[in-house]
């Protein structure tokens, strides 16, 4: 029996950076698999701070960026961001949204 592995999408998660208040809000829902490239897209006019645990600063995203992580390194260990990590941001109230992709592998 062959092996396929496949790249799937989780459901887009956005936020309105009119909602930020300065402590970290939630980036939609947890991730659902284990994520080989998570995107995030910062299309307010504000540059947020990202965390994965609410407490610790881990990135940022300026305005009217992106950010790639591309876990997926083509070897046979295959690296990923946890399912069930919660992605949070930072930062003033703005205007335009900031978006979450997360793609996950799926061996069949």
């Amino acid at each position: 029996m062959a092996y396929t592995t496949r790249k799937k999408w989780e459901t887009l998660r956005v936020l309105d950076s009119a909602t930020l208040t300065g402590g970290y809000l939630a980036l939609g829902t947890p991730l659902l698999f284990p994520s080989a490239i998570l995107k995030l897209v910062n299309n307010s006019t504000v540059l947020v701070t990202i965390s994965v645990d609410g407490i610790n600063d881990n990135d940022v995203a300026p305005a009217g960026s992106l950010w790639l992580y591309d876990e997926d390194n083509g070897g046979q260990e295959r690296q990923t961001v946890s399912a069930g990590t919660q992605i949070l941001v930072k930062g003033s109230a703005g205007v335009g949204n900031i978006y979450l992709v997360s793609q996950y592998l799926l061996v069949n």
